[in-house]
């Protein structure tokens, strides 16, 4: 028996399947696998101390979901509150209420760092290195696994987007990202001004405004499209609901709801004028009369070349009614030790800058992926039905949806590899293989993302391909994934084998 093997008999640390990340994909997997694979051993590893993610570590003032709880929610325990934008502490208590009501808190193990996965061809499974913290105490362990699974989303939980900000290290006040909210920071009171024009900012503005800061300003370098998402109250039941059992309307619900955004997106990329017209007419009913909507509400793009923010009840729009609320359209010269120089020669004093300045685009939670020891190349990599890796074995990777709800997507994802799964155990496969055949090669590549947002094309040079066709194409939209993961051909492009280990 050789080392390795060796090393894997003397631990407890032996899955069939593993996931990483303990966040809504991750308890979407637990649920998942514990249902389709009831005879599967796996676990789920999580670095912080509880479930939740994103939901998790982000605290800043008003923080919410950027899409509908009834499609961002579970299939399997419908989102059944009135509100369909929901706060950040509503949503963990509803994960957190999920993984009672299905038992799945005995998968998770916590304080667990995944640091370094390698494919063992010999043995036909990852060796996984994790650094696991208990009292303080951080040691590494190891795990093997036939299936490593990662639903660490898609961006950096340690390191923001990077806005290169001059002279920011000269302001004498506080300086605050939302990914990263201090506890101590006394905001009541304070001259704010708020950087960035993304969904972050835009949840912050009538925050921060509510809580009683003095005067808070938006500086943005270029707009937004932003829609005012009608929130419902439990008396406002209309006869319909009242009529049907509970099931059948929260069904109805969670279908409205995956519809319209898809409807919404067509419209703005097939009619992108009218798309526009539509959305900042919107707007403009919502804000105040004298409120300048060019140039603050023009955005120089189409609408969904960036994601649309929504804002429950218009609550972004009505800060601008307190007199406590400014936006400025403007690029910065400098950060000065009291304010914000603008290139336009006007200044913005503040006692806090907050950076909403977007994400640092990641995979696999800055996890280190080989085989038999050699490290992965990203950019050469194509994305198997947007899942997985060519070349790749037993390698899964949770995406969501870049226009939906990410959710939809994270279920997608988890349904085709359990019946990848399901497909290996009852043929004795070892491992499952994405190969790309000499057709599907010749096909133009693809981008990943419809979306022109900086921190996904900062992302473009490292991250896996697409192909214009065949089981390599980007995510058309739900319906037809939800169709397709239950039918489609697993041998398109895909290699499956049988190897004695």
């Amino acid at each position: 028996m050789d080392s390795h093997a060796n090393e894997k008999a003397s631990t407890a640390n032996v899955f069939d399947v593993l996931v990483v990340g303990g966040g809504i994909s991750g308890i979407n997997a637990a649920y998942r696998v514990s249902t389709l694979l009831p005879n599967s051993s796996f676990a789920i590893l999580e670095a912080r101390h509880e479930i939740g993610g994103t939901w998790s570590q982000f605290n800043y003032p008003g923080v919410r979901s950027d899409s509908d709880l009834h499609t961002f929610g579970f299939s399997f325990n419908p989102w059944k509150s009135s509100n369909t934008i929901a706060k950040g502490e509503s949503i963990m208590a509803y994960l957190k209420s999920t993984v009672r009501k299905f038992d799945l808190a005995k998968y998770f193990r916590f304080g667990q760092k995944v640091v370094a996965a390698d494919w063992r061809e010999e043995e036909q499974r990852w060796r996984v290195e994790v650094d696991v913290t208990k009292n303080g105490e951080t040691k590494r362990e190891v795990y093997w696994t036939r299936w490593l699974i990662c639903g660490t989303g898609y961006y950096s939980y340690s390191n923001p987007h990077d806005a290169k900000i001059p002279g920011l290290e000269d302001f004498q006040g506080r300086v605050a990202h939302p990914q990263f909210w201090p506890k101590d920071l006394e905001y009541k009171g304070k001259k704010i001004v708020v950087i960035g024009s993304g969904a972050t900012a835009i949840t912050l503005m009538p925050a921060l405004i509510d809580e009683g800061a003095e005067k808070v300003t938006q500086l943005q370098r270029s707009p937004s499209y932003i829609m005012s998402v009608p929130q419902k109250k439990p008396e406002d039941m209309n006869w319909f609901q009242r009529m049907i059992p509970e099931w059948m309307w929260l069904r109805w619900k969670r279908f409205i709801h995956t519809l319209m955004p898809v409807i919404l997106y067509q419209f703005c990329i097939r009619y992108p004028t009218y798309a526009s017209t539509f959305l900042r007419s919107k707007a403009k009913k919502e804000l105040p009369e004298d409120f300048p909507v060019d140039p603050h509400m023009k955005p120089g793009y189409n609408p969904w070349q960036q994601r649309v923010c929504y804002c429950p009840d218009g609550d972004y729009f009505k800060c601008f009614e307190s007199g406590r609320a400014n936006i400025v359209t403007d690029t910065i010269k400098r950060v000065t030790k009291t304010g914000i120089e603008l290139d336009s020669g006007d200044k913005l004093d503040a006692d806090i800058i907050v950076t909403a300045t977007g994400l640092r685009m990641q995979l696999f939670g800055a996890m280190t992926v080989s085989i038999n020891g050699k490290p992965l190349d990203l950019p050469s990599h194509y994305l198997w039905r947007f899942s997985m890796l060519s070349g790749v074995p037993n390698f899964g990777n949770i995406m969501g949806y870049w226009n939906q709800s990410w959710t939809l997507g994270s279920d997608i994802s988890i349904r085709l590899f359990t019946r990848i799964i399901q497909r290996m155990n009852e043929n004795g496969y070892t491992s499952a293989r994405p190969e790309m055949n000499e057709t599907d090669a010749q096909r133009p590549d693809a981008a990943a993302s419809p979306l022109s947002s900086t921190y996904i094309k900062n992302a473009t040079v490292w991250f896996p391909k697409c192909k214009d066709g065949g089981a390599w194409t980007p995510r058309p939209n739900y319906f037809i994934d939800r169709w397709r993961v239950d039918r489609c051909d697993l041998n398109d492009g895909m290699k499956f084998s049988t190897v004695s280990t």
